[in-house]
């Protein structure tokens, strides 16, 4: 059960889609909200017993604490307990220190501009959240209304080393009455029989401990150019709700899902990403 969920903001309109999907999940939840700004000061003085950063500006202070005031009154978060800090940042681990110091189990936050994981995964903020991350990400580029948790696709090659990602899927739909669809693009590049590929995500299944294996009956095997065009094309006309990928850390999406693809995704897809750390 998530017991609170961190909504980074930059006080931008993709911070208040990031916010309403997180005042949604949080009613779902019976979760707390902690929205955090983070940015970079050249004079600060740290206060340590609420881990919250002041200008030397006072006037800078008082506009971030009054855009804070404005960015808050919203009729969704009406009934949902919520807290927000100004936070310091200079290689955004401080993230993962404010999750363990609060407790919190998830992260979401809004994607940026047109161009979609250009700004995500190309030196953008989400970028590095998402790298350095510890915990669920889920990121929201558009307006999300009515969000739901019901149609959840989980894409990758299911080699063993993606077993944790999914074992941290399968606690964090726990709460949700959600079909769980596993799938798998086949490329001309990198192809694989029928056969192998049944026997391999057979295995992964039973690694993962799974309590329903009949879900290995309802694998997608898809074929496609590429296997970003397989995932979008495949999610679309499933009508997913969530695309949950794993990632590695640093290296972000790049070992199964590379830049290019990422970048696809986000940028041609009104569908949220949910990544999870391996």
């Amino acid at each position: 059960m998530t017991h609170r969920i961190i909504v980074p903001v930059d006080f931008s309109e993709f911070s208040e889609y990031a916010l309403e999907v997180a005042a949604t999940l949080a009613r779902t939840l019976n979760a707390e909200i902690l929205v955090v700004h983070l940015m970079a000061m050249d004079k600060i003085h740290l206060n340590s017993s609420e881990s919250v950063l002041v200008y030397d500006s006072e006037i800078h202070l008082k506009l971030i604490k009054s855009k804070f005031e404005l960015f808050l009154k919203k009729p969704y978060l009406n009934g949902i307990k919520y807290s927000h800090i100004i936070q310091e940042y200079k290689n955004f681990t401080e993230l993962n220190a404010i999750a363990e110091d609060f407790i919190c189990d998830m992260v979401v936050m809004g994607s940026h501009g047109s161009s979609g994981l250009r700004e995500m995964f190309i030196g953008s903020n989400t970028e590095k959240i998402v790298r350095t991350s510890q915990i669920p990400v889920l990121v929201i580029k558009n307006r999300t209304e009515n969000f739901v948790v019901d149609k959840v696709v989980f894409a990758c090659n299911f080699s063993m080393e993606f077993l944790p990602s999914f074992k941290k899927l399968l606690i964090w739909l726990e709460p949700f009455s959600a079909k769980l669809q596993l799938l798998h693009v086949n490329t001309p590049d990198k192809f694989s029989r029928r056969s192998e590929l049944e026997e391999k995500i057979f295995k992964f299944l039973l690694q993962a401990e799974v309590e329903d294996i009949s879900i290995f009956d309802t694998v997608a095997y898809y074929d496609d150019a590429t296997v970003e065009d397989g995932i979008f094309s495949y999610c679309y006309k499933y009508e997913a709700d969530l695309v949950a990928i794993p990632t590695h850390g640093r290296v972000g999406l790049s070992h199964y899902f590379n830049r290019s693809i990422g970048e696809h995704l986000v940028n041609h897809s009104d569908i949220p990403i949910l990544t999870l750390k391996i």
